[in-house]
């Protein structure tokens, strides 16, 4: 289990993220919602160990994951919302240094990533420089590299960006058969429907504070309406409608 104990961030005396709690179980996928500024990457960032909170802590099967962040890191699969890679490396060389820091064998090592990269249509680039990958092509190597050592955890911020239709269904069915393996998912996005598609529950920041935690069959159902509805109607109370109207009418005045 994976668990976030009162995490708080804060930035001098500003708080990204106040006494954040939730758990993780195997067959769970957490859809982490929120606004721009609410929280959502400064959690990743701590749930990933890339970040110290101020105060709280992070629980991997009970032990807090900084005592032994190398240990911990081996168990993660971590897809970051930029696309950061090395561009003068083939799309090989650089799963290939990713699957050797892991520690992985090399007999396993060529064998997966013939097949994930033939299974992700990039098998045709292998050796082509990322300078010349699409960010398409990049968000899938990132992907790869998440999956290949078959961790226990998955931390996804954002990882629909850049891809094209084809790859996006192949994900989305993908993150449904982690949870259905018993991997512990935690899935960060903007997309609402998405996440009510591929998640079992759902968690909504709002400036740093959850304001709603439930599976996603019964935070609908709280308020009689689809996720998207329930997002806007805690998050923000706009009539998006309206505002579209309106902006249309500006576009055309005088």
């Amino acid at each position: 289990m994976l668990e976030a104990v009162q995490l708080t961030k804060r930035y001098s005396s500003i708080p990204a993220v106040q006494d954040l709690s939730f758990a993780l179980r195997p067959g769970q996928v957490i859809g982490c919602l929120g606004p721009n500024g609410s929280g959502k990457s400064t959690t990743v960032k701590m749930l990933t160990g890339l970040l110290e909170p101020s105060r709280g802590v992070v629980r991997f099967d009970g032990r807090n994951i900084q005592d032994d962040l190398q240990g911990y890191r081996r168990v993660l699969g971590y897809v970051p919302e930029e696309a950061h890679l090395y561009p003068y490396l083939s799309g090989w060389e650089y799963l290939e240094m990713i699957a050797t820091l892991r520690g992985m064998p090399w007999s396993e090592i060529k064998t997966k990533l013939d097949s994930l990269l033939e299974l992700f249509s990039l098998h045709p680039h292998r050796h082509a420089s990322i300078a010349t990958y699409s960010k398409g092509m990049r968000q899938r190597i990132l992907l790869i590299a998440a999956i290949m050592h078959n961790p226990q955890i998955f931390i996804f911020d954002e990882p629909l960006s850049g891809l094209d239709v084809t790859s996006a269904l192949i994900f989305k069915n993908l993150v449904q058969e982690l949870g259905r393996g018993g991997k512990l998912v935690f899935y960060c996005s903007h997309v609402l429907e998405v996440v009510e598609k591929v998640c079992t529950d759902v968690l909504i920041l709002r400036k740093g504070v959850v304001i709603a935690q439930d599976s996603v069959a019964n935070i609908g159902q709280i308020l009689g309406q689809s996720l998207e509805n329930t997002f806007l109607h805690l998050v923000d109370d706009v009539d998006t409608m309206s505002v579209a109207h309106d902006i249309v009418e500006v576009m055309g005045a005088a």
